[in-house]
């Protein structure tokens, strides 16, 4: 007992580091992560842009090629010469875009809302100047063209009234009914103007031409 008493105070100084060391490594341990994370996270691919979601450039090129038409423009205009305008364009847009007409220009003798089409050419006359037709196709069309032949997509109120059996009244309707449908895709399309039944377009149907 006299050595207990002798080192009692080194003996609890010692305990008390011991449980103090203990508790540190206990708890210092118990809280250290339970695994390393991989600094290295792995990243998914790129996504594949979808080529109809971004079309490249050269096909947005030609589907802008393609929405345009190329019109010649002369006669009684303000600036006569070569336009570019959108597909389904009209005379009178064209006419705009030239500058507009000149005061000497026939504008009866026009169809200001006829539809326009690639590499036409149109011919403004003058008042109390001749001309058969202002709307000239391009070569190659023409060259398809039977002679004779009325362009019942082309054709003035005047020219269609030199087919057999149709008068102003009809005229009128053909014009009417191409500038609110487009135009004819066939000759049968005469068929759906009022006015014009079968036996109208027996008469005329070897008369007429759509190119």
């Amino acid at each position: 007992m006299d050595v207990y008493q002798k080192y009692k105070k080194w003996i609890i100084t010692a305990s008390i580091l011991f449980v103090i060391i203990g508790f540190y490594y206990y708890f210092h341990t118990d809280s250290a992560p339970s695994e390393v994370m991989n600094p290295q996270v792995e990243l998914e691919d790129p996504p594949v842009l979808n080529e109809l979601e971004n079309p490249p450039a050269e096909n947005i090129k030609k589907d802008i090629a393609d929405s345009m038409l190329v019109v010649d423009i002369k006669g009684a205009i303000k600036q006569p010469g070569v336009y570019e305008l959108q597909t389904g364009a009209r005379v009178h847009q064209l006419i705009d875009l030239a500058g507009g007409l000149l005061n000497d220009a026939d504008e009866l003798a026009i169809n200001l809302a006829a539809p326009l089409e690639d590499g036409m050419a149109i011919y403004i006359p003058k008042k109390g100047e001749e001309t058969t037709n202002q709307f000239r196709l391009p070569t190659g069309h023409e060259e398809g063209q039977e002679k004779g032949k009325v362009n019942i997509n082309l054709a003035t109120s005047d020219e269609l009234q030199s087919l057999t059996g149709i008068g102003p009244s009809k005229a009128e309707a053909i014009i009417a009914y191409r500038e609110e449908n487009g135009p004819f895709t066939s000759p049968e399309g005469l068929l759906e103007v009022s006015g014009i039944g079968e036996k109208s377009f027996e008469k005329i149907k070897e008369e007429i031409t759509i190119k």
